[in-house]
């Protein structure tokens, strides 16, 4: 199962507009993606509640685990808006 380390550059973090493009990239695709700080448990990463749950602030790690047919491509997706500064999603 193909998996990432992304530290969150969105200033508010998985939360509000951030989760929000998070959650509705993990839908797009088939594969069952789980998000979850690297040191503790995952949650479906397309599920708003148990995202915005995580308390996941900009700064932290997180690990990104997906499986099924694209489950690469899901992982490409999630990392980019994890990535990317919230003012250019």
């Amino acid at each position: 199962m193909p998996e990432r380390i992304v530290t969150i550059v969105p200033e508010d973090g998985l939360h509000a507009r951030p989760a929000s493009k998070f959650v509705e990239a993990a839908n797009e695709f088939d594969s069952e993606v789980k998000v979850g700080h690297v040191d503790g448990d995952q949650v479906n990463a397309a599920s708003m509640l148990a995202v915005t749950g995580l308390g996941a602030a900009a700064g932290d790690e997180v690990r990104l685990t997906a499986e099924g047919e694209d489950a690469e491509a899901a992982l490409d997706e999630l990392e980019r808006i994890l990535t990317t500064p919230e003012d250019e999603l």
